[in-house]
């Protein structure tokens, strides 16, 4: 018998008999979504097959061998949930768009059953009651729980010296690409995981850069969506005007149905916004005679990133689309400082009111820069809390440098960010590379963050897509798709069909 440890909890969680299917009948690497469902359709695999190969390399490759660290719980409730979809597979009931699929959600999403700690060894015994919103969505549609992933310590939001994927809980995950080099984001684990093919989808979470920047320095596809789209309610947060879930996965494909599973107008979340429908727009032939704006001012840190973007943009002439150049977001820079505000302020006030709700082992942001220091060297080894400590000096929720700090960084990011940018170039959309290749991991200087194309998408609250676009060196580079508010459709049109003419997404060889 194998039994798979709990990486948080070492307790052995899952235990099942060595895997009946051979490599001849089926194929378990690397699957989409389709393929997964038609092997469960067909027979040729069960779920327990298919969980216990996702257990099988997890062992081999997270926990042991490369040592990626990237799935920090496995769901107790595993078994359960398998038996109960099997059934309805064998029984041909309904079932819903997910089936099958079998995800990791990033450890500051509530989940029944599972620890949410943020990465944090202090909210170690946080055991929420009830599933996130998004989560609950997941389910109904028949996706599998299979456990949590990895994140920088509180969606590295502590410190300004932090390690991308490091917690005090979970430790640092790696890249797959090359285990030396930072995983990137607050969702490095969930970017790290699906790149090493430890699960079929992901949970990320995003605030600025931390769906979009794993998925790409881990070289898959990432969507930050509008925000309101997907619930926010069962996060712990950071800043509820750019916060919002995203799904990360291999395809742009499975992005797609993944997020308009996770869509539903839930009452708890203010920004709630009614459901869109994508998956129509997964065809080709829409790039014809579109008109796609270069921001060039998004690029420049690193020349070999350029020289793959520059060749990229060939694909989307011979597809018929009109390529745009030096389509430049003129507010570029203007907006950082209001941001920090925002932050800062919202992350004080959202944090206090989800401990107070969650009944969380911590009480609030003032407990958590307390009990940081009174177990500073289990906490805080690598880096400290200067973040935490300005969000409790921060301004309150109805004070005007906040207000004010809101207001301007809405204005320059969207209508004078994005939406003038759109207008001045008619463009359809707007595209750079998303950010550098993988940097070294650094536990004395923090990360060695060059740049991004996302920034002005997380602020506004608009949609951005990242799909992988080629290498540098041995390691993944990605393209961002980037447009205005509600403009997903337009995006997964114009990232399906470049994804689909590239085929672009690196395998590590692990």
């Amino acid at each position: 018998m194998r039994c798979y440890l709990s990486l948080l909890l070492a307790v052995s969680l899952w235990c099942v008999a060595p895997s009946i299917y051979s490599a001849d009948k089926a194929d378990f690497s690397n699957l989409t979504l389709a393929k997964t469902q038609m092997l469960l359709k067909s027979g040729d695999a069960t779920l327990a097959q298919l969980v216990d190969y996702y257990l099988g390399r997890i062992d081999k490759y997270d926990t042991n061998g490369n040592k990626i660290n990237s799935v920090a719980q496995i769901n107790p409730a595993l078994k359960q949930q398998i038996s109960i979809l099997q059934n309805k597979l064998d029984t041909q009931q309904p079932l819903g768009n997910l089936f099958g699929a079998i995800v990791l959600l990033k450890d500051n999403i509530d989940a029944n059953g599972m620890v949410n700690s943020a990465g944090s060894w202090l909210m170690r015994e946080h055991h929420p009651k009830q599933d996130a919103f998004v989560v609950a969505r997941l389910i109904a549609e028949d996706a599998l729980i299979l456990g949590k992933a990895n994140l920088s310590e509180w969606a590295n939001f502590r410190s300004s010296k932090s390690s991308s994927g490091w917690s005090s809980l979970h430790g640092q995950t790696l890249n797959p690409h090359d285990p030396t080099r930072s995983p990137c984001g607050s969702s490095a684990g969930s970017g790290a995981a699906i790149a090493a093919d430890f699960a079929l989808l992901a949970v990320g979470t995003e605030t600025d850069g931390s769906v979009t920047c794993p998925a790409a320095v881990n070289g898959i596809v990432g969507i930050k969506p509008t925000l309101g789209l997907l619930s926010r309610s069962g996060i712990i947060p950071i800043a509820h005007s750019q916060d919002t879930a995203g799904p990360m996965t291999r395809t742009v494909t499975d992005s797609v149905i993944m997020l308009e599973a996770m869509m539903g107008k839930d009452p708890m979340d203010k920004a709630a916004l009614s459901p869109i429908s994508l998956s129509q727009y997964l065809k080709l032939g829409e790039l014809k005679g579109k008109r796609i704006g270069v921001m060039r001012n998004m690029m420049g840190y690193h020349p070999e990133l350029d020289q793959v973007f520059d060749q990229q943009l060939v694909v989307f002439e011979k597809a018929g689309a009109i390529i745009v150049d030096n389509a430049n977001i003129e507010t570029k820079g203007k907006w950082g400082e209001d941001e920090y505000t925002v932050l800062l302020a919202e992350f004080k006030a959202d944090l206090n009111q989800y401990l107070t709700q969650s009944k969380a082992p911590l009480k609030s942001l003032e407990d958590a820069i307390a009990k940081n220091i009174e177990f500073s060297p289990r906490t805080m080894p690598v880096f400290s809390q200067e973040i935490f400590i300005a969000a409790q000096a921060a301004p309150n929720l109805n004070e005007k440098q906040y207000l004010d700090a809101l207001a301007n960084s809405k204005l320059l990011t969207g209508v004078q960010g994005i939406d003038a940018t759109l207008a001045k170039h008619d463009v359809d959309f707007l595209i750079a590379p998303t950010t550098a290749p993988g940097w070294k991991i650094d536990h004395i200087n923090g990360d060695n963050y060059m740049g991004s194309a996302g920034s002005a998408s997380a602020v506004s609250g608009y949609p951005h897509i990242t799909v992988p676009m080629g290498r540098v060196k041995h390691m993944p580079v990605n393209i961002s798709f980037v447009g205005a508010k509600l403009s997903e459709a337009v995006l997964v049109q114009a990232a399906y069909e470049f994804e689909q003419l590239t085929q672009a997404r690196l395998t590590p060889k692990l």
